[in-house]
């Protein structure tokens, strides 16, 4: 059954990035709640899937990366319908850049270097934390996977 206030799914690209075995991730601050997303952003009209991560990525994090493969896909609907987003979660590889947060987005308050196994302390959205891990330890290996619905509600 379709949202009936929501236009249309968004798509929002996001990229696992590795930097000396730790995972890119962009910390967010909203209403005194603390949370963490994997680099990326929504794909804008005209704009391939890659082309919208590579520059998401350079905006966010100032790292310019090369795309690999998807890895995770999933949806995240809002229960009030007002909100879908459709995530694409690629790998990607760092080709140059360095690290530094952007200036124009105030909710986002830094980036941040986790090791894989802190993942699942964190409030990751969406809450993929052990899929990534999976994915950073089989490497090549991992199958893409569609994990269905991972809506976060505010608390």
């Amino acid at each position: 059954m379709a949202a009936p206030d929501c236009e249309g799914p968004r798509v929002r690209v996001a990229a696992l990035v590795l930097m000396n075995g730790s995972v890119v991730l962009v910390r967010h601050q909203k209403g005194g709640r603390v949370y963490h997303l994997l680099p990326g952003g929504g794909v804008e009209r005209g704009e391939t899937l890659s082309q919208a991560l590579v520059r998401e990525v350079r905006e966010e994090t100032g790292l310019h990366v090369s795309v690999g493969r998807p890895l995770i896909l999933s949806d995240t609907i809002d229960p009030s319908g007002t909100r879908h987003l459709v995530n694409v979660t690629f790998s990607a590889d760092v080709t140059g850049g360095s690290i530094r947060p952007p200036a124009v987005d105030a909710r986002v308050a830094g980036i941040d270097l986790i090791v894989p196994a802190d993942l699942t302390a964190l409030d990751l959205r969406p809450p993929i934390a052990r899929e990534l891990q999976r994915a950073i330890a089989l490497g090549p290996s991992f199958q893409t996977a569609y994990l269905g619905p991972r809506f976060v509600g505010e608390a």
